[in-house]
């Protein structure tokens, strides 16, 4: 069967081409939907197999970051998404995408008091850089299998993960539900390896906003809902790569592919 994803998009979304581009390279067929069609035919839901909110900057990012999006989501979506889940199927949010399923209560219950949330960065400001991430060893998140480290590159301004207490992190943890985080860089050549505080958090720029835990991404309990802030779909090509051309051996492809593979598989 050949998955059919729903990118979901709305004003001021820009990551939606390219994402659509990974899902059709990886063989699915994809289709760009505005969220005013899903607001007025929620039956939309029953064409697609996978759902992706993609990158970019939903309404401006006014109030808070994906929280407008969420909220006509979480409020005039919110059974047919459930549903959409508990079919079986997947969901992925990147970048905006992780910020809008962080508020409509699908990787954790939403609420007035929310068991975590996406904070501004702690250097107060957008960051654009390349990321190492690791997936955790009890993670068994579907987008993740096979799959142990990725370098892909993150653009963000407000991607720092908080929890409300030490509690929520380790129950987090104990689920499988943190599915990955940063890790160091490569600096070898140049200077010492990263040494992390005294609460287990990576100096900047190997964790570039100050995540608890390193925090890069989050999936749910089901393992077929993912959010994570870094951008698989902007290294899907081996000349993406920061430093392709002094590469000694070029890989078929780049390293957010497989994430996109691992999704349309799940259906075959």
């Amino acid at each position: 069967m050949t998955p059919n994803v729903l990118i979901l998009r709305a004003p001021g979304t820009n990551c939606d081409v390219e994402t659509a581009y990974a899902f059709e390279k990886a063989g699915a067929t994809t289709q760009r939907l505005h969220v005013n069609r899903l607001l007025e035919n929620p039956t939309l839901f029953e064409q697609f197999q996978i759902l992706c909110f993609p990158g970019g900057f939903s309404y401006g990012d006014d109030i808070a970051s994906g929280r407008i999006l969420a909220n006509q989501i979480r409020l005039r979506l919110s059974d047919e998404l459930k549903t959409f889940r508990d079919a079986g199927k997947l969901i992925l949010g990147i970048c905006n995408g992780f910020q809008i399923l962080v508020k409509t209560g699908l990787l954790f219950p939403a609420g007035d008091d929310p068991a975590a949330t996406l904070a501004w960065n702690n250097c107060q400001r957008f960051q654009d850089r390349w990321v190492e991430l690791v997936k955790p060893t009890n993670c068994e998140n579907l987008f993740l299998r096979g799959i142990e480290r990725m370098y892909i590159p993150m653009a963000h301004a407000e991607g720092r993960f908080v929890v409300k207490d030490a509690a929520t992190l380790a129950a987090f943890e104990a689920a499988g539900q943190v599915a990955l985080r940063y890790a160091p860089l490569d600096f070898s050549k140049f200077s010492a390896p990263a040494v992390a505080d005294e609460n287990g958090i990576l100096p900047f720029p190997d964790n570039p906003n100050g995540a608890v835990a390193n925090i890069a991404g989050l999936g749910d309990e089901t393992g077929r809902v993912l959010g994570l802030m870094p951008h698989p779909e902007r290294h899907i090509d081996p000349t993406q790569h920061p430093r392709w051309t002094r590469r000694d051996e070029q890989p078929q492809e780049g390293e957010g592919m497989a994430m996109f593979r691992n999704a349309v598989e799940y259906f075959k």
